[in-house]
C-alpha cells in the first residue's frame, strides 16, 4: 500500500523556520514534490526534486528561502522553510511520482504526481 505521510507543521512567528517531513512507503518514487493550499486558493506547487541527479525545482516566491532535499535510504523527502512570512500559511501537500520520465525531470505540475499525502498545517503568525 502506497502511502505518503507528513509531519513538521506547526504554528511559527514569521521569519522562523519549520522543517517538512514526508515519509513514503509502498514502492519507490521517481519525483517528490511539496505543494500547498491556502484558504480559498488553489493549490500550488512549491518545490520538486527528482530521483537522479537531484535536479530540483522552486516556486519564484520560495527561492532561497525553501530547500527541498531528499533520502533514499529512507524514502523520505524533506522541505526546510527559512524566513518564513504570514503568506505561507496554508496545508502543506507531499506528493509523489513514479513516472519514469520524473528520474531527471522535476515534475511541477499537480498532474504530474499520483499519490498524496494528507496535508499538514503551517500557520505563520505576524
Amino acid at each position: 500500500q502506497v502511502q505518503l505521510v507528513e509531519s513538521g507543521g506547526g504554528l511559527v512567528q514569521a521569519g522562523g523556520s519549520l522543517r517538512l517531513s514526508c515519509a513514503a512507503s509502498g514502492r519507490t518514487f521517481r519525483s517528490y514534490g511539496w505543494f500547498r493550499q491556502a484558504p480559498g486558493k488553489e493549490r500550488e506547487f512549491v518545490a520538486g526534486i527528482s530521483l537522479l541527479s537531484d535536479n530540483t525545482r522552486y516556486a519564484d516566491s520560495v527561492k532561497g528561502r525553501f530547500t527541498i532535499s531528499r533520502d533514499n535510504a529512507k524514502n523520505t523527502v524533506y522541505l526546510q522553510m527559512n524566513s518564513l512570512k504570514p503568506e505561507n500559511t496554508a496545508v502543506y501537500y507531499c506528493a509523489a511520482s513514479a513516472t519514469k520520465l520524473f528520474t531527471i525531470v522535476v515534475a511541477t505540475t499537480r498532474s504530474s504526481y499520483a499519490y498524496w499525502g494528507r496535508g499538514t498545517q503551517v500557520t505563520v503568525s505576524s
